[in-house]
């Protein structure tokens, strides 16, 4: 197996990061630094930076309902973390497609790395998808230049697919292939309005359906 893919596997890395790690020379096979392209067998002795790498037996997925209130880390810094809500056997897992702590929906964890990257990789262009509430009704010019034009943000221009949920022009179904930090409140707050509630419904494939916040449930992988 190519020695990125063993690293990847056993640690969570994206491919991009472990190939980095070899290229920094923090990857060892039999105690030689590894190469790009390089491959190992499991007979093999493969390390990170001194720590012995094992793959797993096999890779793990969960969805998680992300409540409000709650950061996707480990650390905290004062807040609730999404580690005080996964049982002790997803303890492990890395987040792929990570929340802000005022928004909600869905989360994935896992320990397989090209999932990951795939999912998250601006190449791959993966739909995502958020139902929005805003602080008043978005004006018809606006919901043009979102949907059609772009807002123009710092890191550049942002154009979102919008669809009206209800009459009033307050709630919105938002569908994008990028996501950088906070884009969407960032793209609405540019035009004078705010989020009050921000919630994912699908991230790629996969569907947050009647899965209840703060719960979780195992994704089998194809």
């Amino acid at each position: 197996m190519r020695i990125n893919k063993i690293v990847a596997a056993a640690t969570g890395m994206s491919r991009r990061a472990a190939d980095q790690a070899i290229q920094q020379g923090r990857v060892l096979i039999n105690s030689r630094p590894a190469k790009l392209g390089d491959e190992a067998s499991p007979n093999d002795q493969v390390t990170l930076d001194g720590q012995s790498l094992t793959l797993p037996a096999q890779t793990t997925t969960i969805m998680l309902n992300k409540p409000v209130g709650y950061v996707c880390s480990r650390q905290g810094q004062g807040s609730r973390t999404i580690y005080e809500l996964l049982p002790s056997e997803y303890q492990s897992l890395k987040p792929v497609g990570r929340l802000d702590k005022d928004s909600s929906g869905l989360i994935l964890l896992t320990n397989d790395g090209q999932l990951a990257q795939e999912l998250t990789h601006p190449k791959y262009a993966k739909t995502k998808i958020y139902e929005i509430s805003l602080d008043k009704s978005l004006e018809p010019l606006h919901q043009q230049m979102i949907s059609d034009y772009g807002v123009q943000l710092e890191d550049g221009s942002s154009k979102l697919a919008l669809e009206k949920l209800n009459d009033f022009g307050h709630d919105w179904r938002v569908t994008m292939h990028e996501g950088r930090n906070r884009q969407i409140r960032r793209t609405f707050a540019a035009l004078g309005y705010n989020v009050i509630n921000l919630h994912r419904t699908a991230l790629g494939p996969y569907r947050v359906g009647d899965l209840s916040p703060g719960d979780t449930i195992p994704v089998l992988i194809q």
